[in-house]
């Protein structure tokens, strides 16, 4: 385990090196960050000016080189438009993201998992014939397509839920406010959980249909059905321990994944979150905030992938973490 831990710790650290320096090259092609600080009544001189108060001017290798050293310190630059540390502004942020986040995924575990024994059970079945329809309709239609279609269904056609914003949110500690206190707040996460869910949500119920297809098929399970066991037992204790080794494996990237999708998510509900602000700071060229959240959510994407593999190797003592990492 030790072993393992100072490997991952090494390979995470050459992942945000790499993730880093990507997003650092890529800023000077985002736009002047200056049109937007100043305008365009500034003259030339002043630009220059700021341009080398801001160390616009200095080589490629010299800007990363201090980014780095101030990284280290835990300061990824400050935002031009919110004059704050850009950490700063993404970590009030995050509790947003992450709570919508933790609902698509409460969403996608309580539905793919059922619905997918379901079908490998009676894979013949009308209602299994109708899931897997759906699941690839559901794999086709874009985020922001299904979003706007919830909208236009539940919002603006019966009025059931709010369209837009986070509602009456309960206060927890610090920069964490909660949808999941009171039921404005409940109404106001449910359509973006949904359509966040919804890309996902058809991957996991076909993979987990098709691992546990596989697993009935096993001499273990033939074997535990000679002896009498409930079917029940033998679906959701025997045959789905089995089934959830690759799903967890999946799953791990695509939490991380689902954080990327919130792009789309929160722009579509106005969903006050990383990825509404992340757009935001593009369309305003506050290179800072776009470089910290592109490490923010690279680190989110390296700790998730090797707490998935910690969790893979309880669920499954045979594997050698050692030999997972190598």
């Amino acid at each position: 385990m030790l072993a393992y831990l100072v490997k991952r710790l090494f390979q995470a650290i050459g992942v945000m090196l790499v993730i880093s320096l990507i997003g650092f090259a890529i800023q000077d092609n985002l736009g002047d960050p200056l049109r937007e600080l100043v305008g365009q009544s500034v003259t030339e001189e002043v630009r220059e000016q700021l341009r080398d108060d801001l160390g616009l001017n200095d080589s490629f290798v010299k800007q990363y080189t201090r980014f780095l050293g101030n990284a280290l310190h835990g300061d990824l630059g400050t935002s031009y438009f919110f004059k704050e540390p850009a950490l700063d502004v993404i970590l009030k942020k995050l509790p947003a993201t992450l709570e919508l986040v933790f609902g698509a995924t409460l969403i996608i575990i309580f539905l793919s998992v059922p619905l997918g024994v379901a079908t490998a059970i009676r894979p013949n079945a009308i209602f299994s014939r109708v899931v897997m329809g759906i699941s690839i309709v559901g794999i086709s239609i874009p985020v922001f397509l299904t979003a706007i279609l919830m909208i236009y269904v539940f919002s603006v056609g019966y009025g059931w839920l709010p369209s837009f914003g986070r509602g009456d949110v309960v206060h927890v500690f610090g920069d964490w406010d909660t949808n999941f206190a009171n039921i404005d707040g409940l109404r106001h996460i449910i359509m973006p959980s949904f359509a966040l869910a919804s890309i996902m949500l058809p991957l996991f119920v076909r993979l987990i249909r098709a691992e546990m297809m596989e697993v009935l098929q096993s001499e273990y399970v033939k074997y535990a059905r000679a002896k009498g066991i409930r079917p029940w037992r033998i679906y959701f204790v025997h045959a789905l321990k089995n089934t959830l080794l690759p799903v967890i494996t999946v799953g791990g990237v695509q939490i991380g994944t689902m954080v990327a999708y919130t792009i789309l998510t929160e722009t579509v509900f106005q969903w006050p979150g990383m990825g509404f602000m992340f757009l935001e700071a593009v369309n305003r060229v506050d290179t800072p905030l776009i470089v910290a959240y592109l490490i923010v959510v690279g680190f989110i994407f390296v700790l998730t992938n090797t707490v998935v593999d910690l969790i893979y190797g309880l669920v499954n003592p045979t594997v050698k973490l050692a030999r997972m990492g190598a």
